[in-house]
């Protein structure tokens, strides 16, 4: 079974969550783009015909727009009733890294206005530890970035500005520093820490946010809440 069908079953598994007149964030990423697509044909279909949706960057909400979904803002509709998203890499905890696309202050500002948050990904982002299999993204203001890596280097990280000599930049027109930090021994105190620094705008740790996990393997999907045992699902 490839990747992508994968992450097929498991936004198929979380769209089932979803109900008419819901107000729903839309994930940004490869796996989120399938729940997308899966939504909107809900919704030709006549099932979710009172929907309304808050894509969480520029190249979802083209995405959303092109497939015939409506479209709303946080500012309309600031209490999300359920958001679709994918993970860079999840733990026992249900905490995730999050911001491999890019579009990491966006998902958080969404999902911390979601009362339910279903995160969707394939076996392979389970880990035993946060930063095991995948670099923190931070993103930071152009404006003395350096300072910014040269403080995420002084906690542990090895740092490098995404794009090199061509930076990438996000939609808010930041850069983002993939922070190779090894195992995070605790994200919520890292946490803390790169929420203190003046440049960081966001940071890809999201402790505590996740209420759902749908995880998709070869024996097919599993659906757990959080507080559940992940034991099974994670990867050594």
């Amino acid at each position: 079974m490839t990747s992508d069908e994968l992450k097929r079953q498991a936004a198929w598994r979380a769209v089932g969550f979803v109900t008419d007149g819901m107000v729903l964030g839309l994930g940004h990423g490869s796996t989120s783009a399938f729940a997308v697509e899966r939504i909107a044909e809900r919704r030709r279909d006549g099932s979710l015909p009172g929907i309304v949706c808050i894509p969480c960057s520029k190249e979802v909400a083209q995405h959303a727009e092109g497939l015939g979904l409506p479209l709303t803002t946080l500012d309309a509709h600031p209490a999300i009733d359920l958001t679709i998203d994918g993970a860079d890499e999840v733990d026992p905890a249900m905490d995730l890294i999050k911001g491999g696309g890019g579009a990491l202050l966006r998902e958080k500002i969404v999902a911390d206005a979601s009362e339910r948050e279903i995160i969707i990904v394939d076996a392979s982002k389970m880990s035993a530890r946060l930063g095991t299999r995948f670099a923190l993204p931070v993103e930071v203001v152009p404006f003395g970035w350096r300072v910014e890596a040269e403080a995420l280097e002084s906690l542990g990280a090895h740092v490098l500005r995404r794009g090199g000599d061509d930076p990438f930049l996000t939609d808010q027109r930041n850069y983002v520093l993939d922070c190779d930090f090894g195992p995070i021994e605790s994200p919520a105190e890292l946490a803390t820490r790169l929420d203190a620094r003046p440049g960081v705008v966001a940071h890809g740790l999201f402790v505590s946010l996740a209420t759902d996990l749908v995880v998709a393997s070869e024996t097919g999907t599993q659906h757990f809440v959080r507080g559940s045992d992940l034991s099974e699902v994670i990867r050594r």
